[in-house]
């Protein structure tokens, strides 16, 4: 039998019994609706932390002021003093995997502007720090490192700041107020949302480091220094070179604790998508049990057809088909019918990831590769688990099969 009449002949067998036919589909069209969909979440917070990564920088490693010890009792992260300046241009010189360096300072402050004021968290960095973090102007321009070198008082803008001072209105060219200071915002910076860690990016202000040390922090410490490294497979070797430059410059002896913290978020945050990856693969695993219970529906009702049709199986025995002809009818029958099945499945999973998203506004991404590993793999789950029911119609005793009533 051709292909088209081995396709047609199942299907009307199939058509014979629509409700069994499809309470028999409806194992595989759940489980494949459900693979998909848990691969669709766990693709979409995949998707979401590399994002996150993106937005945190390429190769980054971030130096900070370390804890201190006074008489049994630790102060914790950026309690010392001992990370500056001249750190920062060391490490720019002498370590050759270091590409941009970025002194950094932090400090909290009130925003004023008109009738309008924000809390918000100033940076006090270099030019090479939006280089660093990928971090793009919307407006204007950045400061340069003249506006560094006589901390001049200018600043980019976060989109959480603009949205809560100005509204929808330019705010390039204004002036704010940064404890009772006046600062003139030069740019605008795109959203780069929420963190890794959970922290709003956009709700800061952008400055010369040198002007939150002198003039809004009153220090002359480095709280952070920030650096990128030419290769990710350089970063292991760039953070044991800065360790060691750091001791050495800052004469801890070999029985002292660093005075810094180095670091590196984009690992945290590729461990976290790492383990979305797992968990996505996890749920499938879990999702998939429910195709081969689908299988094992689909294996019982070609054993009662086989049953049913022992006679007719008898007739075509008799009038000269062949072993291979009845098992290829029959597994033909559970293919088709698995087929369709995963084709339904694919459209309850497409419909079912778009709806957890808009009810739960969970990110959700249905890679190609998965409604085609799902589609295959429940063709493997219909000849599979048709192929012993196929035999068993194709090995009847065509005498005892006419006999059959």
């Amino acid at each position: 039998m051709s292909l088209h009449e081995v396709v047609r002949l199942a299907l009307r067998a199939l058509s014979r019994n629509k409700l069994r036919t499809l309470l028999t589909m409806l194992g595989i069209i759940i489980g494949v609706g459900a693979v998909i969909c848990t691969v669709a979440i766990g693709e979409g917070a995949s998707n979401q932390v590399e994002a996150q990564i993106s937005a945190l920088g390429e190769n980054l490693i971030q130096i900070n002021a370390g804890s201190v010890n006074f008489g049994g009792v630790r102060m914790g992260s950026q309690a010392t003093k001992t990370l500056t300046l001249e750190d920062a241009k060391a490490i720019g010189s002498d370590i050759p995997e270091i590409t941009h360096v970025s002194p950094g300072v932090g400090t909290g402050a009130q925003v004023v502007y008109q009738n309008q004021n924000w809390f918000t968290h100033p940076r006090g960095v270099s030019p090479d720090y939006l280089i660093i973090r990928h971090w793009a102007i919307l407006r204007g321009s950045s400061f340069s490192q003249r506006d560094v070198d006589v901390a001049s008082t200018v600043c980019l803008i976060g989109q959480t700041v603009r949205e809560n001072l100005f509204g929808d209105d330019n705010p390039v060219g204004k002036t704010i107020r940064v404890k009772n200071l006046p600062f003139q915002i030069i740019g605008e910076l795109t959203s780069k949302g929420q963190s890794t860690f959970g922290n709003d990016e956009d709700d800061t202000l952008i400055m010369p480091y040198s002007t939150v040390q002198k003039k809004l922090a009153g220090i002359d410490w480095l709280q952070y220094i920030m650096v990128s490294v030419d290769d990710k497979d350089h970063m292991n070797l760039a953070m044991t070179e800065i360790a060691a430059m750091l001791r050495q410059r800052h004469h801890l002896r070999s029985d002292q604790d660093d005075d810094f913290i180095i670091r590196s978020p984009t690992d945290i945050a590729e461990q976290q998508a790492q383990s979305a990856k797992v968990m996505t693969m996890l749920l499938a695993s879990i999702a998939s049990v429910s195709l081969l219970v689908g299988g094992i529906g689909i294996m019982n009702i070609m054993l009662v057809s086989v049953t049913e049709r022992t006679r007719e199986i008898g007739v075509r025995i008799a009038v000269g088909a062949t072993e291979r002809d009845v098992q290829l009818q029959f597994l033909s029958e559970a293919l088709v019918l698995s087929l369709i099945g995963g084709a339904a499945g694919v459209i309850v999973g497409i419909f079912g990831s778009s709806a957890i998203s808009a009810a739960l506004h969970w990110p959700t991404d249905i890679p190609p590769l998965a409604i085609a590993t799902a589609v295959f793999f429940s063709a493997g789950v219909g000849v599979f688990f048709g192929y012993y029911p196929a035999r068993k119609a194709a090995q009847l005793d065509p005498i005892e099969a006419l006999r059959y009533e």
